[in-house]
């Protein structure tokens, strides 16, 4: 038997296994690391979260990635390079942060790596009848088996669509096997680049819904770094506080047949971004708006569209909703969110016991922990699938 295949399995069998979970988001602010203690699969899996940081990315390193991020027209040459740099550069993270917490690499059972999405083409996006749903992340996963010397699963969500799913959201796997309560309701709201939540029903007939419902920062960030160069994103919502929220402009940027499609649905930058923005100003004779005006308009349209995707698709009940991701340290985006749905209490999933910043690099290292010892998810509401490619070190 090959001795690394002889390896996975004894890896499988074993009561704990040390996972490291990696995530890199749209927004390009770095690469979030959570090592994990996980226990169990399926429903009775115990997870402990040991270590969390992330690692900032660099000037040069978001420039890279933008030189092919979310545009339909690119240079191969620079996309065959990127591949295998990202891979390298998030494992030289990796290296260093084991190294920090004093822990040896082959300690470490697996590494579960998101990797970095490129482009994300849902049919209900590109209109091309001949092709169906398609997504891509780049960060090769041999070579960061490589370079750490660690086991590591990538590229889940090409599983997930080739079962018949759009790639996105991964959420409700790992949401549904922490976070699940019997007889309480509860929503994983996520505030990332694009906004996505999971409602989970408290009781075993109810459905599972899991679905993106429009931007989160995406927009906001890339209209501030339009703006503001060498910023990222608008910090505690200071820039949005300043204006007014234009209803023209509001009503512009609702109006998209995304908004009426059915549920559930995914999306991405490739939709909601600058070109987006300024076509909506220009439908609403608003180009002459001013920066602090546009800022506040844009962060009530991710609130607004966030609850009205949660007023169609949850029970009217007072289940909690418990946020992550980079919105949920937007102050202005929160109070808008809790000021439209009056009948829902707000948590940190914090209060669950999952660091908000950590949580979507700790729901990869869930999946990799379910593709390797897992038995597959038997509930309404989540496509039955294991995801993720293993890649082998030398």
């Amino acid at each position: 038997m090959n001795s690394n295949i002889e390896k996975l399995y004894s890896i499988a069998k074993k009561p704990k296994r040390l996972i490291i979970g990696l995530m890199s988001g749209t927004s390009l602010d770095g690469l979030d690391v959570a090592l994990c203690s996980i226990e169990g699969n399926g429903y009775n899996t115990k997870l402990e979260l040991l270590h969390f940081e992330t690692v900032a990315y660099t000037n040069e390193f978001k420039e890279e990635i933008k030189t092919i991020f979310s545009k339909q027209n690119v240079s191969l040459e620079k996309f065959c390079l990127l591949n295998p740099w990202v891979a390298l550069q998030h494992a030289k993270f990796i290296n260093s942060l084991l190294k920090k917490w004093n822990i040896d690499n082959s300690d470490i059972d697996i590494i579960a790596s998101h990797g970095q999405t490129i482009y994300h083409s849902p049919k209900s996006l590109h209109r091309q009848q001949q092709f169906g749903n398609a997504t891509l992340q780049i960060g090769d996963g041999d070579h960061l088996a490589v370079a750490t010397g660690i086991i590591t699963i990538s590229d889940f969500r090409q599983k997930h669509i080739a079962a018949g799913g759009e790639g996105a959201p991964l959420a409700v796997y790992g949401d549904a096997l922490l976070f699940t309560k019997k007889g309480e309701d509860r929503i994983l709201l996520n505030i990332g680049g694009i906004a996505n939540f999971t409602f989970l029903p408290g009781n075993e007939t109810g459905k599972i819904i899991c679905t993106d419902v429009g931007p989160g920062n995406t927009m906001m960030d890339a209209y501030v770094q339009q703006n503001f160069p060498g910023k990222y994103f608008d910090e505690d919502a200071a820039i949005a506080k300043k204006g007014v929220v234009n209803k023209v402009l509001l009503n512009a940027l609702k109006d998209n047949a995304f908004f009426e499609a059915a549920f559930p649905k995914t999306t991405g930058p490739e939709l909601f971004n600058i070109a987006y923005l300024e076509n909506a100003k220009k439908q609403s004779a608003t180009a002459a708006l001013n920066i602090e005006d546009t800022m506040a308009t844009l962060n009530k349209f991710t609130a607004d569209t966030i609850a009205a995707a949660m007023k169609k698709c949850v029970p009217d009940n007072n289940a909690a909703v418990f946020v992550s991701g980079g919105g949920a340290h937007n102050p202005l985006l929160m109070a808008s969110l809790k000021e439209l749905l009056p009948g829902k209490t707000f948590f940190s999933t914090a209060a669950l016991g999952i660091d908000p910043d950590a949580k979507e690099a700790i729901l990869f290292a869930i999946l990799a922990n379910e593709c390797i010892c897992g038995s597959g998810f038997k509930k309404e509401g989540i496509i039955p699938v294991s995801m993720g490619k293993i890649s082998f070190p030398l």
